[in-house]
This record gives structure tokens, C-alpha cells and sequence, in this order.
């Protein structure tokens, strides 16, 4: 069992390129890195906190993911932007904004396009520079 988020959890990831790597993404306004291998050698499966989504009264299931490559995780937020942090530093690299209601979910591309999909019933596809 992994604990340490503070409220609902919304939505797990596995990465395809960090093999035993989960993020979640919780209500408690944090994304968490967990070590998921069978044998972890810590006694703390967290490995890394990342912090700026934020969710509100809606409580919408905000979902996480990762880029193809696994070296950034974004979410969307209750506050109309997009949010996407670089996994080595756990630094928040981008913040998008053009919604007008809650995103809801975000999906990254191989070669960096961002789509997010929010409440506001629509889609918006951009290309973020790394």
C-alpha cells in the first residue's frame, strides 16, 4: 500500500520509461513519484513531491501523465491552467493557461505536443519547448 497523500487520490500513471515509477495525483494539490519496484530499498516509497495544481469545491477527477521519454509529468488544474514539472528537479517548468473552466487532463506527445481537455468543454493542443 502506498500512503502519504493527505486527501482523494484522482489518477495513477506508470511510467513507460522509468520502469517501477507511478505518479498520482491527488486533491491535496500534490503529484507524487513513487518508487513502485518489487524491492525497494527505501523504507519511503515516495520519491519525489511536485506541487502548483490545484483543485477547489468541484473536486474534479484531475488526472496525471508523463512524457513519452519520462523526464516530465504534467496535470491539469482547478485554476484553468496546465501544469507541467521537469522529474530530475521536480522544478515547475510551464504553466499554460486558455481554459476557461477546470482541466481535467493533459497527455504529452513524443515529439512535445501538450492536449488538455477541461470543463469548459474544450480541447486545446499546443507544443511546449523543453
Amino acid at each position: 500500500m502506498l500512503v502519504g497523500h493527505a486527501d482523494s487520490v484522482t489518477s495513477i500513471a506508470i511510467s513507460n520509461a522509468n520502469n517501477g515509477h507511478l505518479l498520482s495525483n491527488s486533491m491535496d494539490g500534490s503529484l507524487m513519484l513513487w518508487d513502485i519496484k518489487p524491492y525497494c530499498e527505501s523504507e519511503s516509497r515516495i520519491m519525489k513531491c511536485f506541487v502548483g495544481a490545484n483543485h477547489n469545491f468541484e473536486k474534479n477527477l484531475l488526472k496525471c501523465c508523463w512524457s513519452p521519454d519520462g523526464k516530465l509529468v504534467s496535470a491539469g488544474s482547478a485554476d484553468r491552467t496546465v501544469n507541467i514539472w521537469d522529474v530530475e528537479s521536480a522544478a515547475l517548468k510551464h504553466r499554460l493557461g486558455g481554459h476557461k473552466g477546470s482541466v481535467n487532463e493533459t497527455s504529452i506527445s513524443k515529439d512535445n505536443l501538450i492536449a488538455s481537455c477541461s470543463s469548459d468543454k474544450s480541447i486545446i493542443v499546443g507544443k511546449i519547448e523543453i
